[in-house]
Formats: C-alpha cells, structure tokens, sequence
C-alpha cells in the first residue's frame, strides 16, 4: 500500500529533509512510522454520554456536562478505523475550531466504521466542561505529562502539538497529519478514510 504523509505548514526545503530522514521529524518529536502498529495508549479522560464507547466505559462514574470519566486504551478500538488527533489546549480558537470540524463530521465518520479520539494535556475536568460547551460527542483523553504525545511525536512541553494519525482496524498507522490547519481539517481526513477504505476493498 503507497505510503501517504500529510504535512501543513512546512517549507519546501523541510520536506525535502524528511523525504530523505531514516524517520520522519516533525515540530514534536519523531513520528511514529506508517504501515506500523500505531503506539499504544492507555489514558484517562471523558467520554460523551452519546458516544457508542459510554456503554462499555467499564467503571466510568458520571462527570459534568453530560460526559462520564473513563479509561481508555488502543484495544477498545480494535476492529474499526480510528482517528486520533493530538491538539494543544481546551476552549482556545484553533482547537475549537478543529473540534467543531470533527464533530460535525462524526455522523460520517461513524457511518465510515472510524472513531474520533482527542488528546491534550487538559485533564478530565476541562475536558468534561470542553464537551459540554461545544456538544461533542466523541471521547477527550488527558494526557498531562505527554507520554503518549511523545510516543506520536507530537509534544512540546507542555502542550501536544496539532498532529492527527489514522489507524486501521488491525492497530496500523495509515496516515499523518502533522501542523494541522484547523479549518477544513475533518474533511482532509475522511477524504483519506474513503481512499484508503475504497483501496482495501479492491484488494480484498
């Protein structure tokens, strides 16, 4: 399967550097290589009543905002396609946006087999109140210390850097984003769900 890397706001001279890197680099760390098993995760944070994963949130306890605290690893998402996006900050204007995107599109990306999954440093709290003032539907994990975001290349403390990765439904990585541009962001990642999901049933 070819190989597909997405990068936003990089020169023409850093993509050149990256083409030839052992592994790629990007404002974050080392990324995480395609065609590999995406990095584990295991974290706690809030998952929206409405979410398909509530039920199964194991001992989940009610929290603010019509969300409940839960923990949640890579293997809940076995089986399906998931979008795992790695963002900055709660209720700031780029994150919102970027969120907002996701969230409209979730119907179709729930309709595609994938789901959505944030990660920020924020803790449970502010991600509670995040999906409560924006109407989000789909689960925001915390990861204070970045272990995760380092594992994805995508922290620098002590924030996550606005990178997004696509997993298949066998746990593989199949595509990044990285230095995401908000606006129209949702859009360029179901367009690759579709690509990728029309290019596994011609194989099969």
């Amino acid at each position: 399967m070819q190989r597909r890397q997405f990068l936003g706001g990089l020169t023409l001279a850093s993509l050149g550097l990256l083409a030839y890197a052992p592994q790629a680099l990007a404002l974050g760390g080392v990324l995480p290589d395609l065609d590999q098993p995406a990095p584990a995760f295991d974290l706690d944070g809030v998952v929206p009543e409405g979410s398909p994963l509530a039920p199964q949130a194991g001992a989940a306890k009610p929290q603010t905002g019509g969300v409940r605290e839960a923990r949640l690893a890579l293997g809940d998402f076995a089986g399906q396609w998931l979008v795992l996006y790695f963002y900055p900050r709660d209720f700031t204007g780029g994150c919102t946006l970027e969120a907002r995107g996701f969230q409209r599109d979730l119907e179709r990306f729930r309709s595609r087999g994938a789901a959505v999954v944030g990660i920020s440093a924020d803790d449970p709290d502010s991600h509670a109140s995040f999906c409560g003032s924006e109407d989000l539907a789909f689960p925001l994990l915390s990861d204070p210390a970045g272990a995760v975001s380092q594992r994805y290349g995508s922290w620098i403390a002590p924030f996550s850097q606005r990178h997004t990765f696509l997993i298949d439904p066998d746990g593989v990585l199949r595509a990044r984003w990285v230095a995401v541009r908000p606006t129209g962001h949702s859009q360029e990642v179901l367009s690759e769900l579709e690509r990728l999901q029309a290019s596994r049933a011609s194989l099969g």
